[in-house]
């Protein structure tokens, strides 16, 4: 049985081999390890692997693990992404529990973050998540409205705005798929172009993270490719998403 070390591993190359089609160091584009619905003690085993950076979709669960996983002190420098959609009543687990959010996409969101954000943590690192191929069922901000929520969010205490986030439809092949992630890429480069301070384009997933390299992310968020497939769905108390996969 492959085990999440030697997931890890394949991730990695694909990762690097990615990098090296598109021109890019492989330092350019981080890996984010999607967590949901494993215990901690698969983190704990990305982490013995070397993985830090987790991505968790539901709050609640991804609370209990940063908790345990603190508590038994046995994984020093765990950074926690929150990935999945954020409800009102959400938004201050995240605050006090999580270094990055990745899906604010209101700024009734953001300003509950930012007011919530104990003042002994550094700020809240925060992408946008933007709708960029249009899905009407879909989270995040439309492109129209990005740069006013990016200006907002940007002037907000207590948070730190890195960049923008997409979650784009399936499409049948690569040069499909690299077209919706270059969509986000321009909107990408046009907030730098208004002089925003933007370091972070949290695209691609297991099946189209070369893609998403090739267009210019700088994360990519992998679930399934790592710990498997998952084998039970969230209970009703956390928001459905697709944040990863």
């Amino acid at each position: 049985m492959t085990t999440i070390g030697d997931n890890l591993y394949s991730v990695s190359t694909r990762l690097q081999q990615a990098c090296e089609r598109a021109g890019r160091a492989a330092s350019d584009v981080r890996l984010l390890a999607v967590s949901k619905t494993f215990d901690a003690d698969a983190v704990r085993q990305a982490w013995q692997a070397g993985q830090q950076a987790f991505g968790e979709n539901y709050v609640q669960e991804g609370v209990a693990k940063i908790e345990a996983l603190r508590s038994a002190g046995d994984c020093p420098g765990l950074q926690w992404h929150c990935i999945g959609p954020l409800q009102s009543n959400k938004t201050r687990a995240v605050a006090e529990h999580f270094d990055w959010v990745h899906s604010v996409d209101r700024l009734k969101i953001a300003e509950r973050l930012s007011a919530q954000r104990p003042p002994q943590l550094p700020p809240l690192q925060v992408c946008l998540q933007v709708n960029v191929d249009g899905g009407a069922n879909k989270s995040g901000v439309a492109p129209d409205e990005l740069p006013a929520l990016a200006q907002a969010v940007a002037g907000l205490p207590g948070l730190r705005l890195r960049g923008l986030m997409c979650i784009p439809e399936p499409a049948p092949d690569f040069e499909a798929q690299r077209a919706v992630f270059l969509q986000a890429r321009a909107l990408f480069d046009d907030l730098r172009a208004r002089g925003m301070a933007l370091d972070t384009l949290s695209m691609g997933m297991s099946d189209d993270l070369e893609a998403a390299v090739s267009a210019g992310s700088t994360l990519v968020r992998v679930g399934r490719a790592i710990f498997g497939h998952r084998e039970r769905k969230p209970g009703p108390a956390d928001a459905v998403t697709t944040a990863a996969g």
